[in-house]
């Protein structure tokens, strides 16, 4: 089954709750999860940057993962996040990881060593080589500091097997449509920006891997419909329905952002590790004030 077949509509990018004592909270994570299953979304992502993977160890990240797995229960398919610049410990990664009952591998492309465009290839490919799942690219250029091309997607869609398909958060409408011009039929085409996804639908794109659907699965995942259905005027009522709330969850830091919506809708005690931090005073009341109103 193809990962197009599989993963349309709403993923979540699951955060990763934490206690006062910076701990990791089973209960907020459970009760978190069951919020989103419950309105609607399609698929959840463990362990993407939202989950703040880069300051989770090894132990957390394993035992997060079977967590997740139990408390999803199969109602919907899991992704698990297994990204980085170091290709042969991510393929020892895949070994170490409970992958059984993953439906992708989403892998973020190299981060900080700026590979060329053949680097990004040859990276992909490795990864897809040993991976037990299929690979799904993670194209976010800026965090990593380097776009994987149009070009390089296609290329990496049509030689090697096991890719299965892309998240793209360039943020460049003109490279995801020549993405969607030129893929194979079974090559699965989401975005990773929540705001310009309403319009990425129009285009062809299969869904959308979101944060925003951390807090409003329900009116996220209807808006993810109405778009595949092509009844933009449904979608677009959505789309500006929550347009302020895009600009607060990203404008200091995701996930500070998300995590300041769902603690004012009591999901989650409003922890962050170091060197992410809460939301100013001033944004948080900003929060505060769209949820009031919402």
């Amino acid at each position: 089954m193809s990962l197009r077949s599989q993963l349309s509509g709403t993923g979540v990018a699951i955060i990763t709750p934490f206690k006062q004592n910076l701990s990791v909270d089973y209960d907020a994570l459970g009760k978190l999860i069951d919020f989103i299953i419950d309105g609607g979304i399609n698929f959840i992502v463990t362990l993407g940057t939202t989950g703040e993977t880069p300051v989770l160890d090894k132990q957390e990240k394993l035992d997060i993962v079977k967590y997740t797995f139990d408390k999803v229960n199969n109602r919907v398919p899991v992704v698990v996040g297994i990204g980085g610049n170091n290709t042969n410990q991510l393929i020892k990664d895949f070994a170490n990881y409970p992958l059984d009952k993953a439906a992708a591998v989403l892998s973020a492309s190299p981060y900080y060593s700026k590979p060329s465009q053949e680097g990004i290839f040859q990276h992909y490919k490795a990864l897809a080589e040993a991976s037990p799942k299929p690979i799904l690219i993670y194209n976010v250029p800026g965090r990593t500091g380097r776009n994987v091309s149009a070009a390089t997607t296609i290329r990496l869609a049509n030689e090697v097997a096991n890719i299965g398909g892309i998240k793209e958060a360039s943020d460049d409408m003109n490279q995801c449509m020549q993405i969607l011009r030129d893929r194979p039929e079974h090559f699965l085409v989401v975005s990773g920006d929540d705001a310009l996804v309403m319009p990425q639908l129009a285009c062809g794109m299969d869904g959308v891997i979101s944060v925003a659907a951390n807090c409003f699965p329900k009116d996220f995942a209807a808006m993810i419909q109405y778009g595949l259905k092509n009844d933009f005027a449904a979608a677009r009522k959505i789309h500006y329905k929550l347009l302020a709330a895009y600009d607060l969850l990203f404008v200091e830091n995701n996930p500070a952002g998300v995590k300041g919506f769902l603690y004012e809708l009591g999901l989650i005690q409003n922890m962050l590790r170091l060197p992410v931090v809460p939301l100013s005073n001033t944004v948080q009341e900003k929060v505060k004030a769209f949820l009031k109103n919402y």
